[in-house]
């Protein structure tokens, strides 16, 4: 292929960003009752396990809906695939907000919400994919993780205090208002791929989605890093749901925890923007992911122990940095490894072994929780535990060819200043 048929646009900014906002929307509407679990069981007259289903939900379908999305985003293409979830994400972000005064309604509601994640969470490397060159993919996934930590810092933060002071039916609306708005903006300015392709034909190649899934299978890389996910996803998926009942007994409301939630998120962030930058510059995935997994260790203790909110703050920054922010480098070292099967099919079945671990995650913190008093310490040493196992796995991983080599050279490198339709 010649020099001047693949470039990187400018535009392809624009399409991330509008992909951020969608995601970031979803991602706080699932959070939503999480800092607020005592407070939502009071108003439904219900239990915290069914206030936590409101967020488990999700997980149960996505497994239903995750294999039949990322169909659709290979063969349809990714902005065909992310405006179904963001119709769903609007029409029934809505409906969840304007039914908000019924448990059972809210729930139905839900469940329509849920259908829509899928379709976005399978695109993260797509998109990636289609606009960027290999060397600058896990910055940009980790940008689009970026947006599912904001999201959920809002759901977190905000919450509670629109809680406070509107009720809970009045925050559901506003939620749902804004999942309207930001469906709008990603249908209007996405665009499917630039005019030509960000890089060389050869880390474009893709085979047929159901081949693709036959051959993960037969991948021992691809099946190591969905166990490093079905950990490490089930960890974030039960910490952030159970955020408050984690630290209700240690004398914390759900404003605190609601803090504590967002400092988590915060953190990661940072660690969403360093880790997956590092990881580009360096050609390296899974000893970064390693070391970030192993330093996120003494942030797990400090939310396990820590009776003081300040320590209690600085375990949050520790957790999030190093544990909460790895994803993209998962996602990309899995969309590497399994080349040259569709993104969309290795990202989402990645995302299945995360929401899988999360239903039994969020479950077993639950069912194995102080019956007496509540406490989570118990369950939480088991996650440390298992943590500790997750440096081991990660520490196996083998980096793909294709980021060790960079085929796509100084060609990759130019830009172009129009944007396409």
């Amino acid at each position: 292929m010649a020099e001047n048929e693949f470039k990187v646009y400018p535009y392809r900014f624009v399409v991330l960003g509008v992909f951020m906002v969608i995601n970031a929307v979803v991602q706080t509407l699932w959070i939503t009752f999480a800092p607020i679990t005592g407070h939502a069981a009071e108003f439904y007259k219900v239990t915290d396990l069914e206030i936590g289903m409101l967020s488990m939900i999700w997980m149960i379908v996505y497994l239903v809906v995750s294999i039949p999305a990322s169909w659709i985003i290979d063969t349809y293409g990714s902005r065909v695939g992310i405006s179904i979830g963001a119709i769903f994400t609007a029409v029934f972000g809505l409906l969840r907000g304007y039914f908000g005064a019924d448990y059972n309604l809210v729930f139905l509601a839900t469940i329509g919400i849920a259908v829509g994640q899928p379709f976005i969470m399978n695109a993260t490397t797509t998109v990636a994919a289609k606009w960027f060159k290999i060397t600058q993919r896990a910055t940009a996934a980790g940008l689009a993780v970026l947006a599912t930590f904001i999201g959920i810092i809002i759901g977190m933060a905000v919450t509670p205090a629109l809680t406070l002071g509107m009720g809970i039916e009045a925050m559901l609306v506003v939620y749902g208002w804004a999942a309207v708005v930001c469906a709008v903006i990603y249908i209007v300015f996405a665009r499917e791929a630039p005019p030509t392709p960000p890089c060389p034909a050869g880390q474009e190649e893709r085979a047929l989605v159901l081949d693709g899934f036959k051959g993960v299978w037969k991948n021992k890389q691809f099946m190591l890093v969905m166990l490093v996910m079905f950990i490490g996803f089930g960890m974030f998926n039960g910490i952030t749901t159970w955020i408050e009942p984690i630290i209700r007994g240690r004398g914390f409301d759900m404003t605190q925890a609601g803090t504590l939630g967002a400092v988590i998120l915060f953190a990661g962030i940072f660690g969403a923007i360093i880790w997956p930058a590092l990881s580009d510059k360096f050609r390296i995935r899974g000893r970064i992911l390693m070391w970030a997994i192993l330093l996120g260790i003494p942030g797990l203790i400090g939310l396990i122990y820590a009776t003081s909110f300040e320590l209690l703050l600085l375990s949050g920054v520790v957790l999030g940095f190093f544990s909460m922010s790895v994803g993209p480098i998962v996602y990309q070292f899995g969309a590497e490894v399994t080349h040259p099967i569709p993104e969309g099919t290795s990202n989402g079945l990645l995302n299945m072994a995360g929401q899988l671990s999360g239903i039994i995650f969020i479950f077993g913190m639950d069912m194995f929780k102080d019956a007496k008093t509540g406490s989570m310490t118990t369950i939480l040493l088991v996650l440390l535990a298992l943590k500790v196992c997750n440096v081991f796995f990660s520490n196996k991983l083998v980096d793909s060819d294709l980021i060790k080599e960079d085929v796509g050279g100084p060609l990759n490198q130019k830009g172009a200043a129009s944007v396409p339709n």
